[in-house]
Parts: C-alpha cells; structure tokens; sequence
C-alpha cells in the first residue's frame, strides 16, 4: 500500500513538473513608454506576449475613446506584430494609444491575452497625469495669447525684387517689339531642288520596258504601238545625236542616221520605221512575231549607239539676291534676340516669385 502512493506521488510531482514548463512559455508583459504626461498627452502601452511557434494569440480589443481603466481613454491600437526567436518561440506586441485629461496616478491593470484559448494576465503599470502649475495669488500676470506679429515693411528687402520687376516688364515690352516685327518681316523660302539626269539610253529603255509589261506587242491596237516605240527612238535620237528628230520624217531621220552610223543597224530602224508609217497610215496589219522582232531592233539600236553615261543627281540652289540675303539675315537675328528676351523674362519671374514668397513668409 505503501509502494503504490509513492508511485502515486512520483507521478503527480511530475505532472505538475511538465504543467509547470508548458505554461512557463507563455509570458505575458506589459509596459508605458511614458510613466509620466500632461493632460491630454499621449502614452503608449505595449504588450509583448511571448509564445511557442504555432500558439494562436487573441490581444485584448478596444473601441475609440474607450476607457480602459477609470480616466484614461483609448484613442487607437497598432495592428499585431510577430517576430520569431530563440527556443522555437515566438514574441507577439501591439501596442495602444492612451490619453488622460484628468489630473491622477492611474494602475493600468493587466491585461488578459489568449492564447490557444486559455487566458494569461499582464503585469500592472502606472500612470501618472499631471496639469500645469498656475498661479492663483497672482492673476495679473496671465496675459491673453498674442496675435501674430507682422514683421515691419523695409525697402532695402524689396528695392532687388522691385528693380527686377522692372527690367522684366522692359524685357516682356522689348520681346514684344521683336515679335511684330518677326511677324511683319516675311520669310525667305528657299527650295533646293534635286534634279535626276538620266541617260537617254536609259529612259528609252524604260519606256520599251513598259511597252512589254503592257503587253502591246500582242494588243490589237497596232497603231498605238507602234506610235509610242517611234516616239521613244525619236527621243532617244534627239538626246543622242542632237538633231529634232521629233520634227522629223522617218526618211529624214535614217538619212541623217546614215552620215554618222552602222549601216546594218540603221538598215533594221529603217525597216522598224517603214513598218510603223504602214500601221500608222496605210491600215497595215503587222504578226506578232514581226512586233516582236521590230522591238528587238529598237533595243539593239539603242545599245549600239548608247554612250557610257550614268545616271546623276544634281542639287540646285536657288541663289538669293541682295535684298533677300539681308532679310533673311534679319529675320535670323531677331528669332535669337526674341528667344534669348524669352527666356530671361521667364527665368526673372520665377526669381522674382521666390523672392517674394521668402519675404511674405
């Protein structure tokens, strides 16, 4: 019997061993930045709760103005704030705003925090609020509150910001003096043309080129045809060799051709213009095949008695006389002298602003 309640005492001190570890974890405590405030101050309570990881923690909740002892009000809280430690525990803290206006030494009791469902109270703190020493066998000497004292006015703070008002109303004058004037004297505009040389070689191989893309070889209208690969020679010759060959018959043309050319390569033009005289005047019907041939002929006259000319660009200046030289020269000057008025009124303005904004302050 004997044996068996020793047992029974060895197993309840160690319960109580392992009861007494599991709520030594949890700590509650509570603290005031301030011990001591004036009425209507502000103090900050803080409660650091310290648990293991996991715990759930309910902070004691308080509505705005609510007293949380006798006299001393609640005006806000912070939202609760975790930081692990050592031992795997973890510290929580919220802290709440307080304000007393009457004079008195205050016990904030402590405040009870759940934790995991069980309840643990904090320590006490004290709080002391206290009111201004005013002496009342001496009433006369309170004064009223002083109004606000206006600080006398000195020229020598405002002559710079008045002198440099006035040279930028001057300047604002002159900038409008410079624009009518930019405005009254018109713009010389000059255009630079840039003008394509093209050699006539080459853009009567234009033209035979779209005589192909256009299909004319094969199209019914014989005489248009053969009207604009006529014309294109005689362009080309005119370029070429320097005589109207527009203003030419085609006779006149081959005997010119003749003084200075092959014989056998004015031969096949001199056919090519016989052929297009008949379609163009006699109603003659040419094959397709003779079409082709014939603008075959042109090419070849045309790469025969081309020259080793490459096409070139050439820029033309049109040059200004006197009078437009000086004017536009004017119009430069009062562009930079505008500009340059500009901006030292803006840049005077904002000076002159902060100025007065530091003396009115």
């Amino acid at each position: 019997m004997l044996k068996a309640l020793f047992k029974y005492l060895a197993l309840l001190i160690v319960m109580l061993a392992v009861s007494r570890t599991a709520v030594g974890q949890v700590s509650v405590e509570q603290k005031v930045d301030s011990i001591g405030i004036l009425i209507g101050q502000q103090a900050h309570l803080t409660i650091t709760v310290t648990t293991p990881e996991g715990a759930h923690v309910v902070f004691p909740t308080y509505r705005r103005s609510q007293y949380i002892t006798p006299g001393v009000e609640v005006l806000g809280a912070t939202q609760p704030d975790s930081t692990a430690i050592d031992n795997h525990q973890v510290q929580w803290q919220r802290s709440y705003t307080l304000t007393s206006f009457d004079e008195h030494l205050y016990a904030i009791p402590g405040q009870k925090v759940k934790v995991n469902g069980r309840t643990y109270t904090g320590n006490t703190v004290a709080l002391k609020v206290i009111t201004m020493d005013v002496d009342t066998l001496h009433p006369n000497q309170f004064f009223p509150p002083k109004d606000v004292q206006d600080n006398p006015f000195q020229w020598s703070e405002w002559r710079p910001v008045f002198w440099l008002s006035v040279l930028m109303v001057l300047l604002f004058l002159l900038s409008t003096y410079l624009f009518v004037r930019l405005k009254q004297n018109k713009p010389i505009v000059t255009r630079i043309r840039i003008v394509r040389h093209i050699p006539p070689h080459q853009k009567a191989l234009n033209e035979i080129a779209k005589l192909k893309q256009e299909h004319m070889t094969t199209s019914e209208d014989q005489k248009a045809y053969y009207t604009q690969l006529t014309d294109t020679l005689r362009q080309y010759i005119k370029e070429r060799f320097g005589f109207n060959a527009m203003e030419m018959t085609s006779s006149e043309i081959i005997y010119r051709l003749q003084q200075t050319g092959d014989k056998k390569m004015i031969d096949e033009l001199k056919e090519l213009f016989v052929t297009a005289d008949l379609v163009k005047f006699a109603k003659y019907s040419t094959l397709i095949n003779e079409n082709d041939l014939n603008l075959v002929n042109a090419v070849n006259f045309i790469d025969s008695t081309k020259t080793d000319a490459k096409e070139t660009e050439e820029k033309i200046v049109p040059k200004l006389s006197e009078n437009e030289e000086k004017s536009r020269k004017s119009r430069v000057t009062l562009k930079t002298l505008l500009y340059a008025a500009a901006a030292a009124v803006a840049l005077l303005l904002v000076y002159i602003l902060y100025n007065v904004y530091e003396l009115l302050m």
